[in-house]
């Protein structure tokens, strides 16, 4: 039986992913997420292109995009939604994630 995906992705979130992906001069095999410590609440998430697929990390295949997630990230992210908003206050993606404890003021980073 195959385990559920770690994160979600939203229709959103993937047609920016396959934009930025087209628009990439070297082709990537995906993007990868994780987390690093950083900024006044703990965390922040990190986004980096992926070329191959590293050993034990989560591959989300899904709405044509190939996400892969960072081992040591797994347990932070899971039921995770992944979104990309584009509005009059902010362009970007977005993660909302039942994990978190709190989040800093500015949005930087975020505790578990």
């Amino acid at each position: 039986m195959a385990s559920p995906n770690v994160i979600r992705i939203t229709d959103a979130a993937a047609a920016r992913v396959k934009d930025i992906m087209a628009k990439r001069e070297t082709p990537a095999l995906g993007l990868r997420i994780g987390v690093k410590p950083r900024g006044c609440s703990g965390l922040s998430y990190i986004m980096e292109y992926a070329e191959q697929i590293n050993a034990a990390e989560e591959v989300v295949e899904d709405k044509g995009v190939t996400i892969l997630i960072d081992p040591a990230a797994t347990l932070f992210l899971i039921g995770t939604e992944m979104d990309y908003v584009d509005d009059q206050m902010q362009a970007g993606f977005v993660f909302r994630n039942p994990n978190e404890k709190g989040r800093c003021g500015c949005g930087e980073s975020f505790s578990v």
